[in-house]
């Protein structure tokens, strides 16, 4: 009886670290290269923001000084995305090109095909929203 209860106990945590862990989705990149060669990195949302606080501190205020333009209009354009839950931004044929830029489900969705190499990103939008407001923390030394 007592192992049953240690076994629940067991399941349980793991059930609830899960669903946290993949509440605000999976970040995807999917890259296929030429001979055959694909790349595949699927990587829970909730910890992208959660690594900014491990990655070196130099590193982040480089990373912070780069991005510091561009910070308010990135939370600007992810807060502005969630109003658009299913809508098509970029959609560009040229020959054998084929660029693709959408939201679905609160996802922001990327494909880039061209013979012999294809790229597929899948983001969350809330991940971005996280991230960049974690940056504009560190930009403004809070």
């Amino acid at each position: 009886m007592l192992f049953a209860k240690v076994a629940l106990g067991c399941c349980a945590s793991i059930v609830l670290a899960g669903t946290y862990t993949f509440h605000e989705g999976v970040l995807r990149v999917d890259e296929e290269h030429p001979g055959g060669r694909h790349v595949h990195v699927w990587v829970p949302a909730a910890i992208v923001p959660m690594a900014l606080h491990v990655l070196p501190r130099h590193r982040i205020e480089d990373a912070t000084a780069r991005a510091r333009p561009w910070l308010p209009m990135l939370r600007t354009l992810t807060k502005e995305l969630e109003r658009y839950p299913e809508a098509e931004f970029v959609d560009v044929r040229d020959g054998s090109q084929h660029v693709h830029v959408r939201t679905h489900n609160g996802k922001l969705l990327i494909d880039v095909t061209e013979p012999g190499e294809d790229v597929h990103v899948v983001c969350p939008l809330a991940m971005i929203e996280d991230v960049s407001e974690q940056l504009a923390k560190d930009a403004s030394g809070v």
